[in-house]
């Protein structure tokens, strides 16, 4: 579903960002990127998603080489959708609005079937369709994010950085909405998060990045297990 092939990235024509990526998610996969910050974690979604586009390597969506594809023609025709960190919502719309732009593309009539879905998935966006984006809570506007990216049916998910500034009561909920949509629309997910045990604990398996190449990748149960992961990438020293 999604293959990386030696990508070379990068911002400026003097340093490169990715070296050298090569990674996988299956059809219906969650896969999380793991690593400590710089090391390019982001820069791939972007590079996948078309906000930057590759000097060398191959990208494959879905069996199509995309590698030079723009975003705006990845979103609309190869079925990607992508939430970043920061500004994923449109604070001054109210929900209808934000997924309204989601499904710009569809007609009208979709458009509608497709809200009502989503409502019914996410009853919290049902309940409050005509309030503004900025009245809700953080955890409300990751899951206002998710659902105008799952607008347009992607078969492809970016998350960067789902859990940004959650509790870790509403990071527990964001991360359940991530997994019921895996289960209800069987979509691949990639995701970037640097609560680690969370992510894993919800993930088919992951890649650990460092200094923007592949340092380990494995099952997410047993990284999860595994000790020196643990204490070496993980950052959890107490074990």
């Amino acid at each position: 579903m999604i293959d990386i092939d030696n990508v070379v990235a990068g911002y400026s024509a003097e340093i490169d960002i990715l070296r050298g990526m090569t990674l996988q998610a299956q059809g219906a996969e969650i896969v999380t990127l793991l690593g400590p910050n710089g090391c390019g974690k982001s820069t791939l979604l972007k590079t996948i998603a078309g906000y930057l586009l590759p000097r060398s390597g191959r990208i494959t969506l879905r069996g199509e080489d995309v590698s030079q594809i723009p975003v705006h023609r990845k979103i609309r025709h190869c079925g990607l959708g992508f939430v970043p960190q920061t500004d994923n919502v449109f604070s001054a719309l109210t929900i209808r609005e934000n997924l309204q732009v989601g499904g710009h593309y569809l007609p009208k009539a979709e458009c509608a079937r497709r809200m009502d879905e989503l409502c019914a998935l996410y009853p919290v966006l049902a309940r409050k369709m005509d309030a503004r984006a900025a009245s809700m809570s953080g955890g409300e506007r990751q899951i206002l994010a998710l659902a105008r990216a799952l607008m347009p049916r992607p078969g492809i998910l970016l998350l960067d950085e789902p859990s940004a500034g959650l509790s870790p009561k509403v990071l527990h909920e964001v991360f359940d909405a991530i997994v019921h949509v895996r289960n209800q629309e069987r979509v691949t997910i990639l995701m970037v998060e640097q609560n680690a045990m969370e992510a894993l604990r919800i993930s088919d398996r992951a890649y650990v990045l460092s200094m923007g190449a592949v340092a380990l990748t494995g099952e997410a149960g047993a990284l999860m297990r595994d000790e020196k992961v643990r204490e070496l990438y993980l950052g959890d020293r107490a074990h």
